[in-house]
């Protein structure tokens, strides 16, 4: 969520950044914004003035009363009887203007990182670099739910007839590498100096709407029936919650965990047929990383929060590459984002295991997460994530990248010891 003394300052900026993410229909909102901001204050004025007549009328009963004159201070009482009743409606009025204000304002994109290639969707994103060399084996690589089935790693029948389309049992040896790889993960970012962090799996009402915009929030949230608790959909948003309406001394930032967490997702909409499978499914598990930073901070840590991914992703010998979002295909409180894309020999092209994003102070301006310099000033922090792994995708990013001719999978040497040693699947 935009400063609102930014936008009252500079709401040209802000038209020029909707229009920058083609949300042309929201540039009547700053406007209007403006103009509930100015009722507010004005109102604000008048209510503060009556506050300095009341104090003033005050002293002048005491006066009174003091003298004796005990008929003329009732009659100031009488006016202060009056301006209170004013001075309500003032305060209620400022309360509409403020809730009205924040409902538009959180609708209103942040404004995005002057490095952000300007786009309408994710087909103008911009590949930034490859990592590894990308192979096409000789052979033919099966659908990646064939590949499981071979080892009787998966069972999504059985899954369909006990929670519905989008779900799967894994299976045998399918389902230990699945943990595998998620145990390697935390352990590697570990070695990277994060805090290893089990969240809570689900949030509450408020902590939904400071870390994600209306829009997402209904495309992903399942809502608990009767209670304000949403499961949620990815762990950041819980570890971002955590720090909601603190004061953190500087010296004892940055903040950095990583966390792991089961995560739920509706994925409303239609998608592709390479989506089938495990690709985009309601229920999967997750590595993920977070950063709380200072604001002059914040992008050394974008960087270095992307490339974990990386390495984390080549250190077993899987080609990526990593994507920039351009500026339409940037979520409304993003600053700036990369997806990380692993290499898809069946398919001949990479696709998304990961997305790293830069918020600003978005999430910490709704969340009330600030920082304290060593003069007691107090300023928002800026908040970052990242995926470090989402083992179902993983999942065929690594079966195909190291499928064997004869249908075995081999196992890079970093992922041995979490696979009791076995350095093949047969």
């Amino acid at each position: 969520m935009i400063d609102i003394k930014f936008l009252r300052e500079n709401p040209e900026v802000v038209k020029e950044n909707i229009k920058k993410k083609f949300q042309d229909d929201k540039l009547p909102l700053v406007d209007e914004v403006i103009a509930l901001d100015e009722a507010r204050r004005k109102s604000q004025q008048e209510a503060d003035d009556i506050k300095s007549q009341k104090n003033k009328i005050s002293k002048e009963i005491g006066a009174l009363m003091a003298q004796g004159k005990k008929e003329e201070a009732e009659k100031l009482k009488e006016e202060v009887a009056k301006d209170a009743e004013k001075l309500k409606e003032l305060e209620d009025k400022q309360r509409e203007f403020e809730e009205k204000t924040t409902k538009i304002m959180m609708v209103i994109p942040n404004i995005i990182d002057p490095t952000v290639p300007i786009g309408k969707d994710d087909s103008e994103n911009v590949e930034i670099k490859r990592y590894g060399e990308p192979v096409v084996p000789d052979f033919e690589i099966p659908y990646h739910t064939e590949i499981m089935e071979k080892f009787n790693g998966i069972d999504i029948d059985s899954a369909g007839k006990v929670a519905g389309n989008g779900f799967y049992y894994l299976m045998g040896d399918i389902a230990r590498l699945h943990s595998a790889v998620i145990a390697y993960a935390r352990d590697f970012m570990i070695d990277r100096g994060f805090t290893y962090c089990v969240p809570p799996f689900m949030i509450r009402s408020n902590v939904v709407t400071g870390v994600m915009s209306f829009a997402e929030m209904d495309a992903m949230m399942y809502k608990i029936e009767g209670e304000d608790l949403y499961l949620i959909g990815t762990s950041e948003h819980s570890m971002i919650g955590k720090f909601i309406d603190t004061i953190t001394p500087e010296e004892n930032l940055p903040l950095t965990l990583t966390s792991y967490s089961p995560c739920f997702r509706k994925e409303k909409g239609a998608h592709g047929i390479e989506e089938r499978g495990v690709y985009r499914i309601h229920q999967f598990e997750k590595q993920e990383m977070i950063v709380v930073c200072k604001p002059e901070d914040s992008k050394m840590w974008f960087d270095k929060l992307w490339q974990n991914t990386v390495d984390l992703f080549r250190s077993m010998d899987i080609p990526v590459r990593t994507i920039e979002c351009c500026s339409g295909d940037l979520a409304d409180l993003k600053v700036k984002s990369y997806d990380v894309e692993a290499w898809s020999p069946r398919q001949k092209k990479y696709f998304e295991v990961g997305s790293c994003s830069n918020l600003g102070d978005a999430q910490a301006r709704r969340l009330k997460i600030r920082i304290k310099d060593k003069d007691n000033n107090k300023y928002f922090a800026h908040t970052l994530n990242n995926t470090v792994v989402a083992p179902p995708r993983m999942l065929i990013a690594f079966l195909e990248n190291h499928l064997q001719a004869d249908g075995s999978v081999t196992i890079p040497e970093v992922l041995r010891p979490y696979m009791g040693g076995k350095d093949v699947l047969k």
